[in-house]
């Protein structure tokens, strides 16, 4: 089900909407270079945080609690065992045993997806042609219509929102660890529903529509084999933790996040047995990994923000839409050389502020390199020619 919608957009809306860009564009490079620069500032603390954590650290037998590591930053590891049961309270559905318990809600409903083809014109203007396609499907999120080209695809608001339920707490020996801190590391297995559990939720939720399980699912439907818009599927996760290893400060007999010297809370937590020198390892993979992340997409902003400013060329340009193409190529080849030139200076510029011993010995080595290399150029040049006698 698709239909195709033509539009075209003259060159002087093309260039209203290139000063916005030029807009939207520095407002995007003044966020990418903060961005940049916090991401350098909040990696550093990290480590310096985990440094010291991984240093004062005291792994604990959890048999007992000990009032004189109150406050210290102490690591356990061991079986766990929830304390309650999660619940469900308004549908009425539990999981003993477990940690935690996830109420999953979907809902049939349209979807839409479209496809553009943009032809220059001459003259400067654009020709767009769409093809916009509708589906229906089983989505966890509240899809919108609103926004939908086509009338006549409509869904309705989903009645019952997702929820996740989850112990008070668990026990580790004699340890109290918080509910939803262990429930985030449980396995997550699928709570077959039937049909009394059925019938429960049929009661305890008003749909106007029967109810009856397929695959473990409560689905409400008038014919479960071919759903119509707006047909409600709930099913159930439960979250199940064994064996967990936690770091972080004591605080009576509950584990509490650390406070380091420089502000930063460390409390590292992993599903199974690990040691304090293991979690705190995958602590600092995680940081790196994460300013890797942060790197990437500051750069890929950066990007965007100096394409968006120097778009305007190309649109100009697009009066003789062959013109245009070649400079689209150069300002996106000048786009790139900004943000490789910007990019790297900015981090470099936070490496001074926040790492500045680190920064210095590395634009020494690299000055000290670079001037190595420009000697033995120049003696080479230098060395004269030995003719034979």
């Amino acid at each position: 089900m698709s239909f195709t919608e033509t539009t075209t957009t003259s060159w002087f809306s093309r260039l209203k909407g290139a000063l916005i860009k030029i807009l939207v564009g520095f407002i995007l490079l003044v966020a990418c270079i903060w961005l940049l620069f916090w991401n350098e500032g909040r990696s550093v603390k990290t480590y310096r945080a985990l440094v010291e954590g991984a240093g004062l650290v005291v792994s604990l037998d959890n048999g007992s609690v000990d009032p004189a590591n109150d406050g210290r930053l102490v690591h356990i590891s061991g079986p766990v065992k929830p304390v309650g049961v999660p619940q469900d309270d308004m549908l009425g559905i539990s999981a003993e045993g477990a940690a935690g318990l996830e109420r999953i809600v979907e809902m049939y409903q349209w979807a839409e997806s479209s496809q553009s083809e943009t032809r220059k014109q001459l003259g400067g203007s654009e020709e767009t042609v769409t093809t916009y396609s509708y589906r229906k499907e089983w989505s966890r999120d509240e899809i919108s219509s609103g926004s939908f080209r086509q009338p006549g695809h409509d869904n309705p608001r989903k009645p019952v929102a997702d929820a996740r339920f989850s112990v008070p707490s668990a026990t580790i020996g004699a340890f109290s660890i918080e509910g939803r801190a262990v429930a985030r590391l449980g396995e997550e297995r699928t709570v077959p529903l039937g049909a009394a559990e059925a019938s429960r939720l049929g009661e305890a939720v008003s749909l106007g529509k029967p109810v009856s399980v397929v695959a473990g699912a409560a689905v409400f439907s008038l014919n479960p084999q071919d759903p119509q818009i707006g047909d409600i599927r709930i099913r159930f996760e439960r979250s199940d933790v064994s064996e967990a290893s936690f770091v972080g400060a004591q605080r009576g007999t509950g584990l509490v996040p650390y406070k380091t010297t420089n502000g930063r809370e460390l409390f590292l937590s992993e599903a199974g047995i690990s040691d304090a020198a293991a979690m705190f390892d995958a602590a600092q993979s995680e940081n790196t990994i994460i300013t890797w992340a942060v790197r990437i997409g500051g750069l890929i902003g950066l990007l965007v923000g100096f394409a968006f400013i120097l778009s305007i060329f190309g649109v100009v340009a697009d009066i003789v839409p062959f013109v245009g193409s070649i400079v689209r190529f150069g300002t996106t080849a000048i786009a790139l050389i900004l943000t490789l030139l910007v990019g790297p200076a900015v981090i470099a510029i936070a490496w001074i502020a926040y790492r500045p011993l680190v920064a210095i010995a590395v634009l020494a080595a690299g000055i000290a390199l670079a001037a190595g290399i420009l000697y033995l150029r120049r003696g080479k040049g230098a060395a004269p020619a030995t003719a034979p006698a």
